[in-house]
């Protein structure tokens, strides 16, 4: 029996590798693309792990991880000693990360959250131990749009956010997005969903607004520090289109075009 050979359609687009040495390979992830294959999505065919293990064409090992709709900065290693030492690296906090989001409301200019965590999200905290977690947060931008998601108001407000979460709990920035009541727009387990409802409409477009903009490391080779950044996709920009936004900081350049 002959088959069809497969269609374009049915070969997964390779992801784009932002640097890859003999030690690790850093990929930029779409939102909605899983890290690893889990139980949970066992629906889900496509992983990026298999992805990029298919595209280099050697086995690759996860060292930190990135929520199934968070894109951006996503790094493998390519052997289980330097999965070993960086996962040590991210367990220490030793990697500086640097993250965008887009949240509810206008939070201050500036600010540190300093709140402990339990360490299992999708269980009750009740009786499970608390973590020390810690995030930083800039405003860059502000923006009012003219949709209203109670009948207190005509208008709803929302701020981009450039956050530095300080300790790696897992869903951290969510977590502490919605602790300081700023939650990230289409989060649609700490969010808003009234919120999340109106922007998916107004932009026409519905995604996790959280993107893994930077990742400062050690190699793990030459000791030295290293730093790259995934320049937020086209749905970004899509989003910096709609209304007038106020920059409280620079606009960086990817926000230019």
């Amino acid at each position: 029996m002959s088959h069809a050979p497969p269609s374009d359609a049915d070969t997964p687009a390779p992801l784009p590798l932002l640097y890859h040495d003999g030690y690790l390979v850093i990929v930029d992830k779409p939102a909605g693309l899983l890290v690893h294959r889990t139980a949970l999505d066992a629906h889900e065919q496509r992983a990026a792990l298999q992805l990029v293990r298919d595209q280099i064409g050697a086995p690759v090992w996860p060292v930190h991880r990135l929520d199934k709709g968070t894109s951006g900065v996503l790094a493998f290693a390519l052997d289980v000693d330097t999965a070993r030492r960086l996962g040590a690296q991210f367990e220490a906090g030793v990697p500086r990360k640097t993250y965008l989001a887009l949240v509810r409301g206008w939070p201050p200019a500036a600010g540190e959250i300093d709140h402990p965590l339990a360490r299992d999200p999708e269980r009750p905290s009740a009786g499970q131990p608390l973590l020390a977690a810690r995030t930083r947060y800039e405003r860059l931008a502000r923006v009012e749009w003219p949709f209203a998601t109670d009948a207190r108001h005509s208008t709803s407000r929302y701020a981009l956010l450039q956050v530095f979460p300080e300790s790696g709990r897992r869903h951290q920035i969510r977590r502490h997005l919605k602790h300081i009541a700023h939650p990230l727009i289409g989060d649609a387990t700490h969010g808003k969903g009234a919120h999340n409802r109106a922007v998916a409409s107004w932009l026409g477009l519905q995604r996790l607004w959280l993107h893994a903009l930077a990742l400062e490391l050690t190699h793990p080779a030459t000791g030295r520090p290293f730093w790259l950044q995934a320049l937020p996709d086209a749905s970004w920009r899509a989003l910096l289109a709609q209304g007038a936004w106020e920059w409280d900081k620079p606009r960086p350049a990817w926000a230019l075009d």
